[in-house]
């Protein structure tokens, strides 16, 4: 089976011959077999788990590289009356170490109705969406948009949210 041994940052590659699709938690991994959405079977083989990012590629020993992209996930969509307020409902979803994309007018995080309920009595908006997630790395995550395009990317904060059994192969 054709191995995948490098990422490529997103923008660091021509172009992709296949797509992979992957939610949050198997963006996450070092080891998994994939088939793209036109076929193209392939095994991940990297040293570490690393979090695969929307639109990265993952070059195959031929040399073609697979696009990566963020899977619709069920999301809870939450909105604020204004910035300061968001501002406030971001900083108590941080409080509790939860996985959030944070945009300019809302934070996407994981379904959790304890959360919701939470973030309902501080004023905040909640309602589910299906969207990709994509959260924020964290205080202690490395970037790997590097200067260097051939290289294994890892991040520092391995925590995401989910349950990852040590290299991410789950």
């Amino acid at each position: 089976m054709m191995r995948a041994h490098t990422v490529r940052p997103k923008g660091r590659f021509q172009q992709a011959v296949d797509m992979v699709v992957l939610d949050h938690d198997s963006r996450f991994r070092r080891r998994i077999a994939l088939t793209g959405e036109k076929g193209t079977a392939f095994l991940l083989d990297l040293p570490e788990a690393v979090a695969l990012g929307d639109g990265d590629g993952l070059e195959l020993e031929d040399g073609r590289v697979v696009l990566v992209r963020a899977a619709d996930e069920d999301l809870i969509e939450v909105t604020a009356s204004d910035a300061r307020h968001l501002m406030r409902l971001a900083w108590h979803i941080g409080n509790r170490h939860l996985p959030a994309a944070i945009e300019a007018n809302r934070i996407l995080i994981r379904p959790d109705h304890v959360i919701a309920e939470m973030l309902e009595g501080l004023g905040g908006t909640v309602r589910p969406i299906r969207a990709p997630f994509v959260p924020e790395g964290g205080a202690y995550a490395t970037s790997h948009r590097h200067e260097h395009a051939d290289h294994h990317h890892g991040h520092g904060d391995h925590h995401h949210g989910g349950h990852h059994d040590g290299d991410g192969d789950g």
